[in-house]
């Protein structure tokens, strides 16, 4: 499986993970309070500020990680312009590719394994009904599996291309799904011969 970590290591890096995750969730929250344009076009230029001086290489591995957004930006730009909510879609827009920016940021500057250890605390209270370290391996599995199966996902419509002059559509979702589970049965297996998830 792929990792989000971005090979390029900075000083933010050495942050503590907890409070990566809680500057992340603050700041998520301030971004549904804002809603003027003006004010989360200037979130955003501050998330992208915060890319920049780390090089080209770190920023051009941030913006490869929003590829998967576009589809949604294309999606709701395109029905606010149709009804006329021009400055309503602008704020949804500025505010869901701030939030993904962010969150790309925490996880390419954060290993796996910190963030599973802070999930772990986080869901103690809840050990009496499921135990915490299953359900924070929950969470880096699905962390986890996200860019396998983007990367699946355009393998497939690759495939499709190169075979067929139609477009896909809903044709791949059924080889997608037969991914997922393969994958998931690997992971299964791999987990079993390593005692588990604990």
């Amino acid at each position: 499986m792929l990792t989000l970590t971005s090979p390029v290591r900075t000083p933010l890096d050495r942050l503590p993970a907890s409070a990566k995750l809680a500057a992340l969730a603050a700041g998520t929250v301030l971004l549904f309070w804002l809603t003027s344009p003006w004010a989360l076009a200037l979130a955003l230029a501050g998330v992208v500020g915060l890319h920049l001086p780390w090089g080209r290489p770190f920023a051009a591995h941030a913006a490869r990680m929003l590829r998967p957004l576009w589809p949604f930006v294309v999606v709701v730009a395109g029905w606010h312009l149709w009804t006329g909510e021009i400055a309503s879609g602008t704020a949804i827009l500025l505010r869901m590719v701030t939030a993904v920016a962010a969150a790309n940021l925490v996880t390419m500057t954060t290993r796996l394994s910190d963030m599973l250890a802070v999930f772990e605390w986080l869901a103690l209270p809840l050990s009496p009904l499921l135990p915490p370290r299953r359900l924070a391996l929950a969470f880096a599995l699905v962390i986890r599996f996200v860019p396998t199966l983007s990367e699946r996902m355009d393998r497939i419509l690759e495939a499709w291309r190169a075979r067929s002059p139609r477009r896909p559509g809903w044709r791949v979702v059924v080889p997608l799904t037969l991914a997922a589970l393969d994958d998931a049965d690997h992971a299964a297996e791999a987990l079993r011969a390593r005692g588990g998830a604990g």
